[in-house]
């Protein structure tokens, strides 16, 4: 028999517990009961756990290589789905969630190129560190640009629909399986990628707390037709092209010339801007021969260290496209043909032609017509970035400096552009860039290319100051051979004298 002193105790024992279960979580929904979960323009396909280490990519047997980066993932709730925003959208997501030791936080990860594909490269190293993650094939499948031939609203989808729908519909789903939705939503992406961050600042403040936006392919139809007139005056001529045998000699002449500026000589150039370098001095003096340049190929190398012009006017059109110290890598836009992803513009949204010919080029009304055709889609640049700001919003930016496909101007010229516009104060508060001297796009060179981006954001967000310094590697055969420290534009790393030129303990940033 239940006494009346003990009916007392179970009553305040009740009252006590009342609050924490007022309090508690709710219980997270199963992985497979996401799979009715109804949202708004979304059809989720499957949803399904993957236990540790057996996921397996889409067609990623083939580049057995590749799957080491997969073997040790943790336990992950995969979710597939189909967004719709427009009658003619079809745009692919994927959202992993981990099984456990969420980190109560989302990074979103970017694309290259045109996209057209899942980013699983990027959500792998995402989903270990304890994210929920996600990614979009931004609406189509293939990494040229055909998708937007005739289909409007798929061009719209790839430009920014497709990467804002996809978060706001990944978030729903992590509230829906966590029953809580992130602290805390990141942004990590490269080329493409760092397009598409800045582009979500600009369009969508609301969508993330923090955005890493690498090597930005910014002022993107601009920077096509850039591209293709950069390539097409470098073929003006039967000995104007630079064959990729001369590339070494020239580099060395550029390092010989320019290495030593910074006080080290290392192989990579701090502050390219500051190099003079003029390929005349490789002018041959006879017939043409492997380590000099005709005259031709001397006007062809002046013309990739400098802006493009308008042929017509003299009128500057782009900013310089490569800097000294990019010459290894020249092939990407000055070799036998443009960039592909250059060429498929004008193909697929300048003329509406499959057919047409970069040949046939010209620069003197091409570019302009380039930019009239977008109207803005994929090439606009707002540099006020106040309501992103406003809100709290980080972006940290960085890009190498020895880019050979998006110019490291980008970059320096969104930034001081932002700067501009909303005050100087927001430097190191809410924008930071940081440029990688000797490093190629996203990453390689012989430059220090490997650091921890999303560390970094990280610690800015926790600290509410951008770092001093972030601590990047060069590695050769994965074994680290160098450190410097990146510092914060525009401030350049200065050796202090003393000690060893490879560790970055014997650097400090400094005004350049």
């Amino acid at each position: 028999m239940i006494t009346y002193i003990t009916k007392r105790l179970l009553f305040c024992a009740a009252l006590a517990v009342a609050p924490m279960l007022a309090t508690a979580p709710l219980v997270a929904a199963s992985c497979e009961s996401l799979a009715g979960l109804k949202l708004s323009n979304t059809a989720i396909t499957a949803a399904q756990i993957v236990p540790a280490g057996a996921f397996t990519p889409p067609g990623g047997t083939a580049n057995a290589p590749a799957l080491a980066a997969y073997k040790n993932l943790p336990a992950f709730c995969r979710i597939t789905a189909t967004l719709t925003p427009s009658t003619d959208s079809d745009i692919k997501v994927e959202v992993w969630l981990p099984v456990s030791d969420w980190n109560r936080k989302f990074e979103a990860v970017g694309n290259g190129g045109w996209a057209g594909t899942i980013s699983y490269p990027a959500l792998a190293p995402a989903l270990k560190g304890g994210y929920a993650t996600a990614s979009t094939d931004t609406g189509h499948t293939g990494s040229g640009a055909a998708f937007a031939l005739g289909h409007p609203e798929k061009l719209i989808d790839h430009a920014y629909r497709a990467v804002h729908e996809m978060t706001v519909q990944s978030k729903a789903i992590i509230a829906a399986y966590y029953a809580n939705p992130p602290a805390l939503s990141f942004w990590n992406g490269c080329s493409l990628g760092g397009r598409q961050g800045i582009t979500e600042a600009m369009r969508y403040p609301a969508d993330f707390d923090a955005i890493v936006a690498g090597a930005p392919a910014l002022n993107a139809m601009l920077l096509h037709a850039a591209r293709v007139a950069i390539n097409y005056f470098a073929h003006r001529s039967p000995d104007s092209y630079i064959p990729p045998e001369k590339y070494p000699m020239i580099h060395n002449a550029v390092l010989q010339a320019c290495d030593a500026f910074d006080g080290v000589k290392d192989g990579v150039i701090e502050d390219p801007r500051q190099c003079h370098f003029d390929p005349k001095v490789l002018a041959c003096r006879g017939g043409d021969g492997p380590m000099c340049l005709t005259s031709a190929q001397v006007e062809t190398a002046q013309a990739l260290y400098s802006p493009v012009t308008n042929p017509k006017t003299s009128a500057v059109a782009f900013f310089a496209l490569l800097q000294p110290g990019s010459e290894l890598g020249w092939n990407v836009l000055a070799g036998p043909e443009p960039l592909g992803l250059s060429v498929d513009a004008f193909k697929y949204v300048v003329y509406k032609d499959p057919n047409w010919d970069w040949h046939h080029f010209d620069a003197a009304t091409d570019i302009d017509l380039a930019v009239k055709q977008d109207n803005g889609l994929l090439s606009r640049t707002d540099p006020n970035l106040k309501p992103f700001f406003a809100r709290g919003g980080k972006l940290l930016m960085y890009h190498g400096w020895a880019d050979p496909q998006v110019t490291p101007l980008n970059a320096v010229n969104y930034f001081n552009d932002v700067i501009r516009t909303v005050g100087k104060d927001a430097a190191g508060k809410s924008v930071a860039l940081y440029m990688v001297p000797g490093m190629n796009h996203c990453q390689g060179g012989p430059g220090t290319d490997t650091f921890d981006k999303m560390g970094a954001i990280e610690q800015w967000v926790a600290k509410g100051t951008a770092p001093d310094t972030i601590l990047a590697s060069h590695l050769t055969n994965g074994a680290v051979d160098r450190t410097r420290p990146l510092c914060p534009y525009p401030q350049v790393a200065a050796y202090e004298g003393t000690g060893s030129t490879d560790d970055a303990a014997n650097f400090a940033c400094k005004a350049p």
